[in-house]
């Protein structure tokens, strides 16, 4: 996102600072794509393919995007083979996987919830 130099200050991890390496890690990870990527690095280790096809609806240039993105907040691992062509695997660190219980929890409300958000929707007119 910036470029801006963070110290590991307190101010660093408040939500409540528009500055704050909190707000750019949560702006980061706080995404449908990120969601889905960290949901099926889950389940296994994946190439770059694999996940593209898991991921239904996703770009290659979305699926890269994200990939880098979490790539550079630590949360996925990129593990490139030496072969020809190269063979690129990715799968969760352990911070990724501790998130992926956060997504776990997401992906478990909508379900317990999904005829509530679609009768509300109803009633919304939407």
């Amino acid at each position: 996102m910036g470029t801006k130099r963070y110290t590991g200050s307190p101010e660093d991890a408040d939500l409540m600072r528009a500055d704050s390496l909190a707000r750019e890690i949560f702006a980061d990870v706080a995404n449908k794509w990120a969601f889905l990527i960290i949901e099926f690095l889950g389940e296994r280790t994946l190439r770059f393919s694999e996940l593209r096809n898991e991921v239904e609806g996703i770009s290659h240039k979305m699926l890269t995007q994200n990939l880098r993105m979490l790539e550079r907040n630590g949360l996925v691992e990129r593990k490139v083979h030496p072969t020809v062509p190269p063979r690129v695997e990715y799968t969760l660190t352990e911070a990724g996987r501790a998130l992926r219980a956060t997504v776990d929890g997401m992906c478990g409300w909508t379900h317990t919830y999904l005829g509530h958000i679609e009768d509300s929707r109803r009633r919304f007119g939407a």
